[in-house]
Parts: structure tokens; C-alpha cells; sequence
């Protein structure tokens, strides 16, 4: 080229192994010499860490599991009924991240919520010994059209309590457990301190009357953060549970 500073370069049929400019660097790379390339020192000093999200995210997973729960890593993408319907649900076309062209029905959107991936861990374990306590610690999508990929990942925790009862006070003492764990006070609903506090929920998901939505108050300004509760009879009967079983999820990434 007649730009010294750019080089052309014709990539054959035969090498597909090249697909990106850094696969052309490699090459020239070797044919150079790694051990001819001069050593440079870098010209900033950084130390590596875990971004806090994931740091945040150990933590919880290991309390959890010394508490007793085990944790489980179901697919990121569900059906749409499993992420609406089957949960009570209606889907307002403006959560969800949906696939343009799913090659099966099970993978159609990428979950809003972890709860739909551990009931369905649930129901192909339900043979094994009662009680099952499990957790899950890991990423949901929402959309959001303030950024530029239209859509944003939120780092949430959820636990289910399966048993011949429904063990609300197992999930609500998990609450309290992950709360304590991360130096948030049980405040009053009415008060004006900063901490967390529960009242009555309306949610679907959840049995009438037999639900809570957890706030988190900081400087005057309370923020929902997670809800848990006894499930819908319905919600189990669609996930072809038959026991009763108790949940909870929370948005991690408010206590960053």
C-alpha cells in the first residue's frame, strides 16, 4: 500500500482459521520470533482484582453453601412461558431480551429471573431426598434502551426451600442470614433509619397473603431489592413440583 504505516493482507480459503486482524498479528508474531520481539515495561502500573460484582458475588455463594444450600448453574435462556406464564406473569413487551430466531421452543428469551432455571432443577431432582435446599448466584437481562446494547445485566441471588411443608421460615431466616452477612439493619417500614425492612407482597409468583417484598432504605430513599414467599400452587403445578416449596431472590447489585 502506498500508506507505509498500513498493510494489505489477502487471507486464503485455505486458512479459516483466520477470522479476526489479531489472528494476522499471531502469524506474523511467529514467523518473526516471540524471542526476538525487544522486552518494554508497561507504560502504567496496575494490579489485577476481581471486579466487585464477582467479588460480591463469592461471598454470597460461599455463605450460602456454609449454610447448608447447594448451589446449582441452569441455562441462562428459558422458554417464554417458563419466564412469564408458568410464574403468573404477563409479559409487557418491554423486559424481556427475546431470540429473532430460536431453533427450540426451551430457549426463546434470556431470563428476567433466576427462579424459572432452579424450579426446573427442582423438578428434575424431586426424587432425591427431602428436604432440597438450593441456590443459584448468577446474571439476568432487562431491557434498557438508555444504553447502547438496548440491554443491561443485573447480578441477582435466589434460593428455594422444597419440602413436605413449605419451610417460609427456612427462606425468611436466608434473608436475615444474607442481610447480617453484608451489614444491613432490620429497620422499621415506617422509620426514616437506613437498613432493610419487608412488607406484604401482591405478587403473582407467590401465594396470597404468604409473600414479602424487601426495601432497602439509604438517605431517605427506599429502593425494592427482592421479594420471597411460599409459591403459587399454580407456579409448582406448571413446573410439575409436588411439593411446597418457598423462594427468594434479590438484586445484588444494589449493596455495591
Amino acid at each position: 500500500n502506498d500508506d507505509t504505516d498500513e498493510i494489505l493482507v489477502d487471507v486464503p480459503p485455505t486458512r479459516a482459521d483466520i477470522l479476526h486482524a489479531c489472528d494476522i498479528m499471531e502469524d506474523v508474531a511467529i514467523a518473526y520470533g516471540f524471542n526476538n520481539i525487544p522486552k518494554t515495561l508497561p507504560n502504567s502500573v496496575t494490579v489485577g482484582k476481581a471486579l466487585p460484582i464477582n467479588k460480591l458475588s463469592d461471598l454470597i455463594r460461599k455463605e450460602l453453601a456454609l449454610a447448608g444450600w447447594t448451589e446449582v448453574l441452569p441455562l441462562i435462556l428459558c422458554s417464554h412461558d417458563e419466564n412469564f406464564a408458568y410464574l403468573n406473569k404477563k409479559d409487557d413487551n418491554k423486559t424481556a431480551v427475546k431470540l429473532a430466531n430460536p431453533k427450540t421452543f426451551e430457549y426463546q428469551v434470556v431470563r428476567t429471573s433466576l427462579l424459572p432455571g432452579v424450579l426446573k432443577t427442582v423438578r428434575e431432582n424431586k426424587k432425591n431426598a427431602l428436604p432440597i435446599k438450593v441456590f443459584e448466584v448468577s446474571d439476568v437481562v432487562f431491557k434498557d434502551d438508555s444504553l447502547e446494547r438496548r440491554a443491561r445485566n443485573d447480578r441477582h441471588v435466589c434460593a428455594i426451600y422444597c419440602n413436605k411443608v413449605s419451610g417460609f421460615e427456612f427462606i425468611h431466616g436466608l434473608v436475615n442470614r444474607i442481610m447480617d452477612m453484608l451489614r444491613v439493619n432490620f429497620v422499621s417500614a415506617s422509620g426514616d433509619e437506613n437498613g432493610y425492612f419487608i412488607k406484604e407482597s401482591d405478587d403473582p409468583t407467590y401465594f396470597p397473603n404468604r409473600s414479602a417484598d424487601i426495601f432497602i432504605r439509604s438517605s431517605s430513599t427506599v429502593t425494592k431489592i427482592g421479594s420471597f414467599g411460599i409459591i403459587h400452587p399454580k407456579v409448582l403445578e406448571n413446573f410439575e413440583i409436588i411439593y411446597p416449596c418457598s423462594s427468594l431472590e434479590i438484586d445484588l447489585g444494589t449493596f455495591l
